[in-house]
């Protein structure tokens, strides 16, 4: 074993001038005739480490030790007296290169194993994962760990199917003629082209086929398409979309549900090239897809596309690095428009594909706006902890099927107060906030976790309390009161419906986990708390309000069937006027704006370093930044309070979920994105090698500045 870049590297014109001996291997290796030496990418995420090896090939594995295979070799030990490796311990890794020679003029260790003869790292997947790494600061090793599933070798010996005939043809627009270019858009994808796009779909159900749509058109073109979604229920929707526009055998669906062979299975039918198209979930953008035509992004602001594993990529940004690197079209596309895709927009890199203003009329429901919460109600409404506005939609829509309520606040009782002097109630262990769980159970504080019994106002001495933020079961409890013979469902953190029959009934859901209605959708939509949304602490809180908002409302029927959406909320805002107006992109076009004045991304690039104060202080002092470049921070992190609409939500103020210590944000001028990267990623390397192994979290383009 030895590093491709280590001291044993010789000056470039001696290496010129003078031909290299042949490799040396360990006592008792016979060494392959041709190409002895395999350069090996170690799986062992540790950034020091974040480099190819050479290993010796024994004759006996050469024939199956090509690139982009599986193999187990040992890592660290020493070279005994005998020429022999001593001590280390088996790694897996893969072969990215074979040899004729090496950089390291000792001996060489040999491969200890070829695990599989099975090619799955293929360069252009290599390629796409380096980049990955050094635009998040990572090491290719992790990046392999979200990109290559976990070997299963029953599925490897498995023969995948014989790939199916392109298409006869493309196909007929469809729904796509609802929008401006949308015909054009296919007719390009059908004729070998790479379009690119910030798609706004109109609201109802129509987007699974116009998806469908568009990858049917690429593979008529003899082209692959990958579409990447944020959860399994859109996964199953565009799946039965394919199936309906394609047939069945043209695609496969790569999603963990399947278990871990069946999956492998399908990555390998996509490999191999049996099957040219594949959906799924986050890990999905990785796909092998071979001679890619298209990338379809859908709701590229879900929480869900950020990764929670190192180095923390976001599907939206591994799709632009794969589409510029293939040459592939791109569709990003969704409900609503994040300000990043306002960016692409703007910087000419990809077109608007939306409908005109009379089609987006047409097909949204009604609008209205609550201001005041507390406004004078009817017995009924005050019963319901509704307005009377929204009281009276639902009670005249349950006639006609059912309805949806948005409660972005997940369990009972999420925050509870004094209710005499309105003093936040507070674990006596670690002064967190206090939840009630349920009607008849034992307080709990949201960051511990420890129960509390015998509570009282540490202000005024009161046991009185009140629940100043109410949670969905608690609303479903009261809605239930209120309209005692409709049915009442729930879909959250628990339990999440995918559809809910056409009949009258009132669903509940947290943002992102609203179901579909059966028949023409739901007959009204109250959208409750909006302030929870909007009066987060964070950079994003107006673009994710319109996001939920106009997600839960595009399941509402149009205006003309009587579809009514009541948002409970500042009418004034400017995310409430987006969704009155029906208007995502212009509100993302204001964001940027904002954006661009402020030197907040995606205008500059920005970084956080979350960890211990010592640890964030260390870093900090090693962290050689460009020019311009400045540190906001370091800051304590306040624990996320439990309670809050879980991913709807947020964390708690300025907190980070599950996190402590202290946190800096470290931002660039635009251009410079590359630059921070290698500069964090040096310093992390410095710190460990200097301080120890204190975990301080990198993250570029974080998802949560606030």
């Amino acid at each position: 074993m030895s590093s491709a870049d280590g001291p044993g590297e010789q000056l470039a014109f001696i290496r010129e001038t003078v031909r290299r001996a042949r490799p040396k291997a360990a006592r008792g290796v016979v060494l392959a005739e041709r190409q002895p030496v395999a350069r090996v990418l170690v799986d062992k995420g540790v950034l020091s480490l974040d480099q190819y090896f050479d290993y010796a090939v024994p004759e006996a594995m050469s024939a199956d030790a090509r690139p982009g295979v599986r193999v187990r070799v040992r890592f660290g030990g020493r070279v005994g007296a005998h020429g022999r490796r001593e001590g280390g311990t088996l790694h897996d890794g893969f072969v990215v290169e074979r040899r004729d020679d090496s950089d390291y003029a000792g001996p060489l260790a040999p491969l200890a194993r070829v695990l599989s003869p099975e090619v799955v790292l293929t360069p252009r997947l290599l390629r796409l994962c380096r980049a990955v790494a050094d635009r998040y600061a990572g090491t290719l090793a992790d990046v392999l760990q979200l990109a290559v599933p976990p070997r299963h070798a029953g599925a490897e010996a498995e023969p995948s199917p014989r790939p199916l005939p392109p298409p006869a043809g493309p196909p007929a627009p469809g729904s796509w003629e609802r929008y401006a270019h949308g015909p054009e858009f296919l007719a390009s994808l059908a004729g070998g082209h790479a379009p690119r796009a910030v798609w706004t779909a109109l609201p109802g159900p129509g987007w699974p086929a116009e998806i469908a749509r568009a990858v049917a058109a690429t593979l008529a073109a003899g082209r692959g398409a990958l579409v990447v979604l944020p959860d399994g229920r859109a996964v199953a929707r565009v799946d039965a979309a394919l199936r309906e526009v394609l047939g069945a055998g043209r695609h496969v669906v790569l999603a963990a549900e399947a278990g871990p062979q069946e999956r492998y299975r399908r990555w390998l039918s996509v490999s191999r090239g049996s099957v040219h198209a594949a959906i799924g979930t986050r890990a999905a953008v990785f796909a092998p897809v071979r001679d890619l035509g298209l990338l379809v992004v859908w709701s590229d602001g879900d929480n869900s596309h950020s990764d929670p594993n190192a180095p923390y990529p976001h599907v939206r940004e591994v799709a632009l690095l794969r589409a510029a690197e293939e040459g592939a079209g791109m569709l990003l596309g969704g409900v609503s428009t994040t300000v990043e895709a306002a960016q692409l927009l703007r910087s000419g890199w990809a077109r608007p594909l939306a409908a005109p203003r009379e089609t987006v009329r047409r097909t949204a429901p009604r609008v209205r706006t609550v201001t005041d919460y507390d406004q004078a109600r009817d017995g009924a409404a005050q019963a319901a902890r509704l307005p009377t506005v929204a009281w009276e939609t639902a009670r005249d829509a349950l006639a006609r099927g059912p309805v949806l309520v948005q409660v972005p606040r997940r369990g009972y009782a999420p925050r509870l107060v004094c209710g005499r002097c309105r003093e936040t109630a507070r674990c006596r262990a670690c002064g967190g906030p206090l939840e009630s769980p349920a009607a008849d159970a034992a307080l709990r504080c949201a960051w511990c976790g420890t129960e509390e019994h015998d509570w009282h106002c540490a202000e005024c001495g009161s046991f009185r309390l009140r629940a100043a933020v109410v949670g969905v079961r608690r609303t479903a409890e009261e809605l239930g009161k209120a309209f005692p013979r409709v049915p009442v469902r729930t879909s959250g953190r628990d339990a999440v419906l995918a559809t809910v029959p056409a009949a009258p009934a009132l669903v509940l859901a947290t943002p992102g986990a609203e179901p579909v209605a059966e028949g023409p959708g739901y007959a009204a939509a109250l959208l409750l708390d909006g302030w929870a949304l909007l009066n987060r602490p964070d950079l994003r809180a107006g673009e994710e309000a319109v996001r939920r908002w106009l997600t839960a409302a595009s399941l509402v029927r149009p205006a003309d069937e009587g579809g009514t959406v009541v948002v409970v909320a500042e009418a004034s805002a400017r995310a409430v006027q987006a969704l009155v107006r029906w208007d995502p992109a212009g509100h993302a076009a204001a964001e940027l704006d904002e954006r661009e004045e402020l030197r907040f991304p995606p205008v500059s690039r920005m970084a956080s370093v979350t960890g211990p104060a010592r640890a964030v202080a260390d870093l900090l002092g090693l962290l050689r930044l460009p020019a311009g470049a400045d540190v906001l921070g370091p800051v304590p992190l306040v624990p996320a309070a439990g309670g809050a609409a879980g991913a709807a939500a947020g964390g708690g103020a300025g907190g980070v979920q599950g996190e402590s210590g202290e946190r800096a944000l470290v931002r660039v001028a635009p251009g410079q994105g590359a630059a921070l990267a290698a500069a964090l990623k040096s310093a992390q390397i410095a710190r460990l090698a200097l301080r120890g192994a204190e975990t301080v979290r990198i993250r570029v383009d974080p998802p949560d500045i606030g």
